[in-house]
This record gives structure tokens, sequence and C-alpha cells, in this order.
């Protein structure tokens, strides 16, 4: 069974990281979203409530798993059966901080692969930090969001 985690903070989980997911699925057997705990960052969403619109989004799709981990990422894999590693590039900046991350990954599982998949260019605008500010701010974000943050918000 081909498994992959797509690991992230996902603070909050976007459009462009619902593609990413959706695109993964002709790729692998089964996907499985982490949410992990990042210590050098502190939420804007909680955990709890990201866990909950994820699971939403993906409600339909059996192969889609969405869990969240306080360990490394390789570790994380190993324990979960993966070994493949999800990512999504929007730009030239995120494969070469992605890259370094992948090479320790391959250090602490030697079997993992990471699996880069080029944002979909209309999504490829779109961050969470940008998300975040604009919400911080009063912005409606629904147009990058693929769930509604009323429905269960604890900001």
């Amino acid at each position: 069974m081909r498994i992959a985690l797509f690991p992230g903070s996902f603070d909050p989980f976007t459009k462009g990281h619902e593609d990413i997911v959706l695109r993964a699925l002709a790729l692998f057997d089964q996907v499985i979203i982490g949410i992990g705990n990042n210590v050098n960052k502190q939420r804007y969403f909680s955990l709890d409530t990201m866990k909950f619109h994820i699971e939403e989004c993906f409600a339909e799709q059996e192969n889609v798993k969405v869990i969240a981990y306080d360990d490394l990422t390789a570790r994380t894999a190993r324990e979960l059966g993966a070994r493949f590693l999800l990512r999504g590039l929007r730009n030239t900046t995120d494969f070469e901080y992605e890259n370094g991350i992948s090479q320790v990954n391959r250090f602490v599982y030697e079997e993992i692969e990471t699996v880069f998949l080029i944002t979909s260019p209309h999504l490829a605008p779109i961050s969470s930090s940008i998300i975040r500010d604009l919400h911080r701010y009063g912005q409606n974000v629904d147009d990058f969001l693929p769930y509604d943050l009323l429905e269960k918000s604890e900001t």
C-alpha cells in the first residue's frame, strides 16, 4: 500500500492544500494529513479547529485520514507506515526550504521519499500566513479556504 504523509501546521488549511491532497489521491492509496506541532510557531487557529475542518473537507474520501502529531515528521511517517512525504511547492523559495527538510528526513528515515507537487497556478498566491493576516484584520478569507471558518471557530 502506497501511503503518503502530508505534514504541515495547516494554520489554516487552504484551498492550495486541498488541491495538493486531491491530486495526490491519484498517486497514493492513502494520504494522511498530519497536523504537526511546530514549537517555533504560536498557532492562530487551534489544532482542534483545523482538525475538524480538514476532516469535514475530506469526509467523503475514505482514503484520506487526518491526524495530529508531536514528533519528528520522519519518525511519525515511519510509525504510520508511510514511505512518502507529500509537499506542495508554490515557488522556488518553497523548493529551497523543502529541499533541505527532505534531506534531513532521509537522514532520520532512510526509506522515506519526498514527493513534490507543484501548486496549481490559480492557487499559488495563497499562503496560510497571508490568510492569517487578512483574517486578523477583519477581512473575509472564504475565497481561500475549502470550508467555512464560522462553522466551528475557536480563534
